[in-house]
């Protein structure tokens, strides 16, 4: 499903806090400037460029460390904690195993996103630095904003697991809510090419989004990922991984280990 923000939809979701982070001003008088202008600049674009967000809901389970789509087969290779001092966990363990007879278990789902948006936000703006700058980190908070705002509606609406949540966005931008929004390129999902598998069920270009090789999005204020409902499903870190695991995600993704090694270069 495909759905359209006007920028207003979106500004009340807006994390202010990492939009600090960027322009790194981390005293309140600052702080409250750079809102006001950034703000100004939301309410004069706003009409002119919307965010997008792409998911679908689909029946699921794990086989061992993979995610298998039900009514396709198609498997989302997924990494596993190695290192002595964490939980061994992967995110494929807050799914239903996988079994041969489907009468075995009830099904369980995940959930597969992306967000962007317009990409003018990024390319409209060369003539000002000063407005460059405010445009990209804007878009970066948009497509965050999307996300969130998308991940509540999913929850309460559309996969409806918790059609009496009653957050506010501070609680939200907090993750109280029931499950996870693991992001691709994020600690418990690492690989950035999962995107090309996510792209191959959601059709990212839907909502102008296109991969480079390395399966980076552009524009680049996008994100994807996966949606979680299990209650007990957290964030975690998958970390160092050892040449085993590595020539094991290798074989499963249906990839050279050398190429394998370059995505997941941080984590080796």
């Amino acid at each position: 499903m495909k759905l359209i923000y006007d920028i207003r939809d979106l500004v009340p979701y807006i994390n202010w806090a990492y939009f600090y982070f960027a322009w790194q001003v981390k005293d309140e008088v600052n702080q409250q400037r750079v809102r006001r202008e950034a703000e100004d600049f939301l309410k004069a674009y706003d009409g002119k460029y919307q965010a997008y967000a792409l998911f679908d809901i689909v029946d699921a389970h794990s086989d061992n460390d993979d995610i298998v789509i039900d009514s396709t087969g198609k498997r989302l290779p997924m990494l596993r904690q190695q290192q002595a001092e964490s939980e061994f966990l992967c995110l494929a363990d807050f799914l239903l195993p996988y079994q041969s007879s489907e009468s075995l278990h009830p099904s369980s789902r995940i959930g597969l996103f992306a967000t962007s948006v317009d990409k003018g936000m990024e390319t409209d703006f060369d003539h000002d630095p000063y407005l460059k700058m405010m445009a990209q980190l804007l878009a970066d908070r948009l497509a965050e904003a999307a996300a969130e705002r998308m991940h509540e509606e999913v929850r309460k609406h559309y996969w409806g697991y918790a059609p009496d949540e009653s957050l506010s966005i501070h609680e939200m931008q907090l993750e109280h809510f029931q499950g996870i929004r693991p992001a691709v390129g994020y600690p418990s999902l690492p690989d950035a090419s999962m995107n090309f598998l996510l792209d191959d069920i959601l059709d990212m270009t839907q909502i102008g989004i296109s991969l480079t090789e390395s399966g980076a999005m552009r524009p680049h204020a996008s994100v994807s990922g996966l949606m979680i409902s299990h209650p007990k499903s957290h964030y975690f870190s998958i970390g160092k991984i050892g040449e085993d695991q590595l020539a094991d995600y290798a074989r499963r993704r249906q990839m050279p280990v050398e190429t394998i090694r370059k995505f997941l270069s941080a984590n080796i």
